[in-house]
């Protein structure tokens, strides 16, 4: 697993981390600075009422979403990482502290249900779903762990050995990160 820190970024990437770890802000502005589209996969698998799209429906939106030669897309979603991982040639994987993501994830879902924040396919986070097993923060608390020790196994595996990793651990040295990027004289980074 190659460490990029500041080094020569990709032009195909996926930024991945635990629920509540920022993937969708920091892919939003790392598309932004880089001036290539993001794709957000919540927005590709989540139908009306919270409805899941199939397997086989969510792997034809992702592979139609990358087909240009640059992108930035969020997510964890296992059931196309073959797909994702497969096009891609970087991942930044935001490798934060369960207090840090549990404190974020808190403040971002206050933050939607407060305001009824629309998000995909018209769907909304609601106070009744905040304390339940159904509720994202129960989802993000379940899963840190497991996200934690499932990425170096993954990246170790021979058919993502081509994936160069910005390996962030903190929200101040994504900031960081995100901050030293600028592009070349040619439009590339």
């Amino acid at each position: 697993m190659a460490n990029l820190g500041r080094g020569r970024l990709g032009r195909r990437i996926n930024v991945v981390g635990t629920t509540g770890s920022g993937k969708t802000t920091t892919a939003r502005q790392l598309a932004e600075r880089l001036g290539i589209p993001h794709v957000e996969m919540d927005a590709l698998n989540w139908g009306p009422n919270w409805t899941p799209a199939e397997r086989e429906v969510l792997r034809e939106r992702t592979a139609q979403a990358l087909v240009g030669e640059a992108w930035v897309i969020d997510g964890n979603y296992s059931s196309v990482r073959d797909i994702v991982w497969g096009r891609a040639d970087t991942i930044v994987w935001l490798d934060y502290s369960l207090l840090v993501t549990m404190m974020q994830l808190t403040r971002r879902t206050v933050r939607r249900v407060a305001t009824k924040e629309e998000l995909w396919s018209g769907n909304r986070e609601r106070w009744t779903n905040f304390f339940t097993r159904d509720s994202i923060l129960w989802w993000g608390l379940t899963t840190h762990r497991r996200r934690r020790r499932q990425y170096p196994v993954l990246l170790a595996q021979p058919e993502y050995a081509h994936l160069a990793v910005v390996h962030l651990r903190s929200p101040r040295a994504a900031r960081k990160w995100l901050a030293g990027i600028h592009f070349a004289e040619d439009g590339v980074p």
